[in-house]
């Protein structure tokens, strides 16, 4: 079975905006719309022709945006609806696509809806909120409540902050013993439903080419093997390929053999739900010969003591299980995803970490500022819901200019402070260096969309991973060619003897050092030094 993604994906590359700490226009120290759009060329210059934007509808900010309290305005901090709908055409004129945050699961309690739905006489928006059917219900196991809150004599179900209340979208198998828990055909989750779908068209209509969708795995309650929410977003997919065939979607969900025969046309590989993500970048430090679990290193460590087989006997079923229907995003982090890609890595890691995240298959998200190496702020108050994840968030570091050149505003308005710490990357500074991180993204960048065999459906096999050896060699064929990546997180040198067969014709460098492979017998000897990896093109 196969089924048909929109042509652009395959040579995707995105790149996720914070929007307030990206650029700041207008000098209240809140980046905005506005200044996104002046910043478009810069996303262009980087190699990436598609931005998922976190949330920037009308919110209240108790969780960064993720409270929605009206899906059809822009939040006037940002801007307005029509600079969002300026964005779309300054960056379609670019070639580039854009997706919005979508927030399906919960809203803010200062929705209208939800003010609707706390009053006690009934109305239209009484059931669009799962609420139990007494104030004095405790919570149930996997049903966050909030009692008191309301004139309504029930609780509500919360999703994740106190001021997130759920949307109903029905529980897959209702308890007799609660009969406030609905079945998914009801007619207030049918209602939210079609409302959920309103929203989407609004914006596509406006210009949007798709939808990130945060938690989408959580909709339906009481649905452990989520095939009741698979089946949401399977009628969502129908109705976007029939009506915007060309709209993508990304599901925050983290299970690939789930979301995406569910609809969805990339799936991300995050931190949360599988183990494989943090084994590649973000396992702690303990030293093995002191006692500690070797297998608590990153392969991605130049100690040489991370094992990229955590990742792949993770990772392979679900790309074998979904490489006919959708992708796999493998991104360098994100505004959830703490620290940073760059904390406890130097220039040299990264770009071996970048060449490893920019030739796999699927489609690649780069986290705004990871591709000059920007690090994680430690020991900042919680802002806006943040908590531990604050310092992933901090502002975009353009120039060495006061502020790191993100905003005209005193320090003191800043939505969050910019790292002040000596060492500092910045654009700038990066600029004109050929080697740096950020012209080295822009390389790799470019070679992945002028080569067939690195697009985002290129058959993707491996030619050696071992546990205890931090070499990994793995093939892309695509078109008429067939690239070897080869890449070596560690500081010492690798070595291995690879199958007949593997390389068909002399091998071109397209990236990396010479020389890195020498015929022998009928293989081909590879050798890599230390925290360093190569493309080569041999068939």
């Amino acid at each position: 079975m196969q089924r048909q993604s929109p042509a652009w994906l395959e040579t995707a590359v995105f790149y996720e905006i914070y929007p307030q700490t990206f650029y700041d226009s207008n000098g209240d120290g809140i980046g905005d719309i506005p200044g996104i759009i002046q910043k478009l060329d810069y996303v262009v210059s980087l190699g990436a022709n598609a931005i998922w934007l976190n949330p920037c509808w009308e919110s209240p900010f108790g969780d960064a945006g993720y409270d929605v309290s009206d899906y059809y305005k822009v939040a006037p901090r940002y801007g307005t609806n029509d600079d969002l709908r300026r964005l779309f055409n300054e960056a379609h004129r670019r070639g580039i696509h854009i997706l919005l945050d979508l927030v399906p699961g919960h809203t803010s309690i200062e929705c209208a809806w939800f003010k609707e739905s706390c009053k006690h006489e009934r109305n239209e928006f009484s059931d669009w909120y799962i609420w139990t059917d007494s104030v004095w219900t405790p919570p149930l196991p996997g049903l966050q409540n909030v009692r008191g809150f309301a004139q309504r004599n029930a609780a509500y179900i919360v999703n994740f902050f106190y001021m997130q209340p759920a949307l109903n979208y029905g529980f897959a198998t209702p308890d007799p013993q609660y009969p406030w828990q609905q079945p998914v055909d009801a007619p207030g989750p049918q209602a939210v439903r079609g409302e959920i779908k309103k929203i989407m068209k609004f914006w596509l209509d406006q210009g949007a080419d798709g939808f990130r969708v945060d938690m989408a795995a959580s909709l339906v309650k009481n649905d452990p093997d989520k095939k009741a929410t698979m089946a949401f977003w399977q009628e969502v997919r129908a109705w976007l390929d029939q009506e915007y065939p060309q709209a993508a979607l990304v599901s925050e969900w983290s299970q690939p053999s789930q979301s995406i025969p569910a609809g969805f046309h990339m799936d991300f590989y995050l931190h949360f739900g599988v183990k494989g993500y943090t084994a590649l970048f973000r396992k702690g430090t303990t030293n093995p010969r002191s006692g500690g679990d070797p297998y608590s290193f990153s392969y991605f460590d130049r100690s040489g003591h991370g094992n990229i087989r955590q990742f792949l006997d993770e990772y392979l079923p679900f790309y074998e299980k979904t490489k006919d229907l959708g992708f796999i995003s493998i991104p360098s982090g994100n505004h959830d995803i703490r620290p940073r890609l760059a904390d406890g890595r130097n220039v040299d890691d990264l770009k071996v970490a970048f060449l490893f995240l920019l030739t796999m298959p699927g489609v690649p998200y780069i986290y705004y500022g990871d591709e000059i190496g920007m690090r994680f702020v430690p020991n900042l108050a919680s802002v806006e819901g943040a908590f531990d994840r604050t310092g992933s968030r901090t502002p975009m570091q353009w120039s060495e200019e006061t502020n790191a050149g993100f905003s005209s505003a005193p320090q003191e308005k800043f939505y969050l402070p910019v790292d002040a710490r000596p060492g500092r990357p910045s654009v700038a500074a990066q600029e004109d260096v050929p080697n740096s991180l950020l012209n080295t993204v822009r390389q790799l960048s470019g070679l992945r969309k002028a080569h067939p065999a690195l697009y985002a459906s290129g058959s993707f096999d491996v030619i050696h991973a071992e546990a205890g050896d931090s070499l990994f060699v793995y093939q892309r064929t695509g078109g008429s060619e067939t690239l070897l990546i080869a890449l070596n997180p560690a500081d010492h040198p690798v070595e291995a003897i690879l199958p007949a067969g593997v390389i068909r014709k002399p091998p071109k460098i397209l990236y990396g050092q010479p020389p890195a492979l020498s015929q022998e017998g009928d293989g081909w000897r590879l050798s890599l030094p230390g925290v360093a990896g190569g493309v080569y093109q041999v068939g």
